[in-house]
């Protein structure tokens, strides 16, 4: 640290903030990112290695998470409470896409960075070894083919492989006329979890949590996990430890400030934490898609309709409200009749059903609600937070 006066350079409490600001962007890239790649981003890998006994301190004794450090990136270990329907990769549509992203890893489990191989040749051990699990897979079948595609972009975009030459979506289209030579990325053996202990321990979904047993070291770590996880979580999920809850709020908004640089607030159905702007790293709610949109509108419609006594929520300490899903039809066709000539085309030409199922569905990924069944969708009260209404701007020339 160097002080000097009147004038002259002053560089102690700039190089504090300075720390400061790098370490809260380390903690939101890590957060949101799968790793930190020195070879694609050496500044943030440099501020994250200065830092880095504070922040593997910090995820270990908070959410209870694991930091991996090595020459090639920096990785948190993250660990959902409960998996969420939102949490699976974009892009991928069928459950066998996730299978066979998984067997891509177990091919490429023994090679080394920069080892090439064709595509041929790895889906043909791909599906031998699957079949000896008892598992199908046909690549004469083109939609087995385009899962695999969707796979391989996948491990491409994580950087675990690299393609040469040719591309998987011609293969998709033509096995028998393309393929595509690929080499080995350094990433490889760090998508997968690493677990505490040997895989066939563990005897349930639970265990894989990895949770103490200390009861209060537990509560802290779930209560850290979700808030770092997930869009919005409900007072509801504390009711077998409120007093717990209400005890640590205060401490875990001084935290999350800190660490991350996110505003908290208390409302009566829990908190809610914000950040200040836009940045790359992070998707925050309302998206850049026109999606969002739509959802804040028919959020305000319903904040109008509940000052109007139109509906009603399942009970005070809720906040909650059931909608039927024609009604939230009808309330959609009502916005697009008002509002149709300002939305995309995408959305301005769906029918009713369609536009029910983007919005509900968008709702879904930031837990503003949920489908009961085919047809009642339960509101949380965190959508009422937000009212949103078309208007005029004007430009100056």
């Amino acid at each position: 640290m160097i002080w000097m006066a009147d004038g002259i350079e002053q560089r102690g409490f700039e190089d504090h903030t300075d720390m400061e600001e790098r370490r809260k962007i380390c903690m939101n890239a890590l957060l949101n990112r799968p790793w930190i790649e020195r070879d694609k981003d050496p500044q943030l890998y440099h501020w994250a290695r200065e830092q880095y006994l504070e922040i593997r301190n910090w995820f270990a004794n908070y959410p209870g998470y694991s930091v991996i450090m090595n020459r090639k990136l920096i990785k948190l270990e993250k660990v959902p409470v409960e998996a969420k329907s939102w949490m699976g990769f974009e892009g991928f549509k069928e459950p066998i896409d996730y299978a066979l992203f998984t067997y891509g890893l177990w091919y490429l489990e023994d090679k080394s960075a920069g080892d090439q191989f064709i595509l041929t040749t790895m889906v043909k051990e791909i599906k031998e070894f699957m079949n000896e699990q008892g598992l199908n897979v046909d690549w004469k079948n083109y939609f087995h083919r385009l899962s695999m595609a969707r796979a391989l972009k996948k491990l491409k975009s994580l950087n675990v492989l690299r393609s040469i030459d040719g591309q998987e979506s011609d293969w998709a289209s033509d096995a028998e006329n393309h393929d595509v030579l690929y080499e080995c990325a350094p990433c490889a053996s760090y998508v997968l979890r690493t677990f505490r202990r040997e895989l066939p321990s563990y005897q349930s979904m639970e265990e894989l949590s990895d949770l103490p047993e200390e009861e209060d070291k537990k509560k802290r770590q779930l209560m850290y996990r979700r808030y770092l996880l997930e869009p919005f979580v409900g007072l509801d999920l504390w009711e077998q430890d409120l007093f717990y809850f209400h005890g640590q709020k205060n401490h875990l908004i001084g935290q999350l400030d800190k660490m991350f640089g996110w505003g908290g607030t208390k409302y009566k159905e829990g908190l809610l934490f914000f950040y200040p702007e836009l940045v790359s790293d992070m998707e925050l709610f309302p998206t850049l898609s026109a999606i969002s949109d739509l959802v804040l509108l028919f959020c305000g419609k319903i904040r109008t309709m509940y000052e109007l006594g139109e509906v009603k929520t399942e009970s005070v300490s809720s906040g909650k409200i059931r909608l039927t899903r024609g009604s939230i039809e009808q309330i959609l066709l009502e916005l697009q009749y008002e509002n149709g000539y300002r939305w995309t085309k995408e959305y301005r030409s769906m029918k009713s059903s369609q536009l029910a199922d983007a919005v509900c569905e968008h709702m879904e990924q930031w837990e503003f609600g949920s489908w009961q069944d085919d047809m009642f969708f339960l509101l949380n009260p965190v959508g009422g937070r937000y009212y949103t209404q078309y208007g005029e701007v004007e430009i100056e020339e």
